[in-house]
C-alpha cells in the first residue's frame, strides 16, 4: 500500500487527521492558507473516495455565487496542480473538476438560491462552505438534511466579521457534537510568502487597529463599545526611559487550556508601556521560573505579583527546591477585593494610552478581544466581563495590583 505526503499548517494536523467527524471548520484572518489547505482535502478526500469505488460529489459552496468566478473552483484547481499525483489524478475543465474514473466531481454552487435544488444533486460526500461568515441561519438549517448520506461531512472556513452572527454562533461560539476545529492567522502559516509579509506590515501602519486586526488577526470587523481596551491602545517600539516607573511583573497561572502568562510593564508619564510577554500552555511548576527568567529580563531581581488564587504554585516557584531549580524569590499573591476586576479595568481604562512593542503579540490579541458581554437579543452592552482573551491582561492588573482604587476611579482620576 502506497502512502504520500501531504503538508498542511501544524493546526490543521489535527482538524483533518480526527476520525468520523461530521464538522470540521478553520476561522481566522488573510494569509493562514486555510481555504488553500481546505480545497487541497477536498482533493485528497476525492481521490481517497475514488480509490474506495465511491461515487459522489464534492459540493464547494458559498453564501452567493452568480457564476463560477464567485466561487472557489480556481482555489480547487490551483491546489491539485499544485500536487502532482492529484494532478496525474483529476480531470481539470474550464468549468469542471473530476476524477479521471468519473467516480467523484466537483459541484460548486450558491446556498442562497441553489439550496433546495442541491437535493437533486448526485450523493454528497462532503459540503465544503467558503466565505461563511455571510451564510444565514436559514442556509444553515437547510444545509443539514441536504448533505444526508451516512459519513458525509460539512466543512466550514471564513473570516470573522461579525460577532454573533449566524456561522460564529453555530461553530464558534457554540461548536455542534461531532466538530473539530480551530483558529488559523498568518502567523500560523509556515509558508506565509514575503509579498503578504509586507503587506502585512505596511497595514499595520496604514489602517486603524481595528481593521488591521480584522484583517490579518481574525477579529471581529464591528468596532463595539463592547470592547474593553478600544481607542486606548497602540503598537509602537520603544525602549524604558530614565524618570519612568517600574519595572511591574505579573504573572497569571494556566496549566491544561490556559497559557501561564507574564508581562513586564513600565509606567511613563501617563501612558502604560507594554516592554515583554512570555506564557505557554502546560507549563509545569518546576519549570515556571526558568521559564520566565528567560523571557522576561529581569524578572528573578524584582518583586513579582501572581494570582493568589493557587498559593502552592507561589509557593512553588518562589523556592529553589534545595538549588535543583531556578526561582522567583519576591513572588508574591497580588491582593483581590469584590469587584478587583473591574476595578483593574478601570485602572488601565485610566492611562492616556497602552503602548504594546511589537514583539507581545498575544498581548495584543487581547487587548483587541477583551470584551463585555452583549445581549443576544438587544445588542446592549451589560457591565460582566467575558472570562475570555484575559490572560496576560490579567497578570498586567496583577503587576500594577498595588496601583489599583478601589472603586475603579483608576490611578489618573
Amino acid at each position: 500500500m502506497s502512502s504520500a505526503r501531504i503538508e498542511l499548517p501544524p493546526k490543521l494536523i489535527p482538524v483533518f487527521g480526527a476520525p468520523d467527524k461530521r464538522y470540521r471548520y478553520a476561522h481566522g484572518g488573510r494569509g493562514s492558507a486555510k481555504t488553500r489547505s481546505f480545497a487541497l482535502m477536498t482533493a485528497v478526500r476525492a481521490y481517497m473516495f475514488a480509490e474506495a469505488r465511491v461515487s459522489g460529489v464534492i459540493l464547494c459552496a458559498r453564501e452567493c455565487m452568480n457564476s463560477l468566478e464567485d466561487s472557489s473552483m480556481e482555489e480547487v484547481k490551483q491546489a491539485i496542480r499544485s500536487v502532482p499525483w492529484l494532478d496525474a489524478y483529476f480531470e481539470i475543465g474550464e468549468r469542471y473538476i473530476r476524477t479521471r474514473n468519473r467516480r467523484v466531481s466537483y459541484v460548486f454552487a450558491g446556498l442562497r438560491h441553489n439550496l433546495d435544488s442541491l437535493k437533486s444533486k448526485a450523493r454528497i460526500l462532503i459540503a465544503w462552505v467558503d466565505e461563511a461568515e455571510s451564510v444565514s441561519e436559514t442556509a444553515w438549517v437547510k444545509l443539514g438534511p441536504t448533505v444526508r448520506e451516512d459519513g458525509s461531512e460539512i466543512w466550514v472556513t471564513w473570516n470573522p466579521e461579525r460577532d454573533g452572527s449566524p456561522t460564529d454562533a453555530r461553530f464558534r461560539k457554540s461548536p455542534p457534537p461531532n466538530s473539530v476545529g480551530c483558529e488559523l492567522n498568518f502567523a500560523d502559516n509556515p509558508w506565509f510568502p514575503p509579498s503578504l509579509e509586507e503587506e502585512r506590515i505596511a497595514d499595520r501602519e496604514r489602517l486603524d487597529d481595528q481593521t488591521y486586526a480584522w484583517v490579518w488577526d481574525g477579529a471581529y470587523r464591528e468596532n463595539s463599545q463592547a470592547q474593553i481596551l478600544a481607542g486606548k491602545y497602540r503598537v509602537a517600539e520603544f525602549d524604558p526611559q530614565p524618570g519612568w516607573h517600574g519595572p511591574y511583573y505579573g504573572l497569571d497561572w494556566g496549566f491544561s487550556q490556559d497559557p501561564t502568562a507574564g508581562v513586564k510593564l513600565w509606567i511613563g508619564g501617563r501612558s502604560l508601556y507594554v516592554e515583554y510577554e512570555a506564557g505557554r500552555v502546560g507549563l509545569e511548576n518546576d519549570d515556571i521560573a526558568k521559564y520566565m527568567i528567560e523571557r522576561l529580563p529581569g524578572i528573578e531581581r524584582h518583586t513579582v505579583r501572581a494570582d493568589s488564587a493557587r498559593p502552592e504554585t507561589i509557593s512553588h516557584v518562589k523556592s529553589n527546591g534545595d538549588g535543583r531549580r531556578q526561582s522567583l524569590p519576591q513572588i508574591v499573591p497580588v491582593e483581590k477585593w469584590k469587584g478587583s476586576v473591574e476595578d483593574g479595568i478601570a485602572h488601565l481604562r485610566s492611562y492616556s494610552e497602552i503602548v504594546i512593542h511589537p514583539r507581545c503579540t498575544a498581548f495584543l490579541r487581547e487587548a483587541r478581544l477583551y470584551s463585555y458581554k452583549v445581549d443576544r437579543l438587544t445588542g446592549d452592552v451589560l457591565a460582566d466581563v467575558v472570562d475570555a482573551h484575559n490572560h496576560y491582561i490579567d497578570a498586567a492588573r496583577y503587576a500594577l495590583g498595588p496601583l489599583i482604587r478601589r472603586g475603579g476611579s483608576g490611578v489618573f482620576a
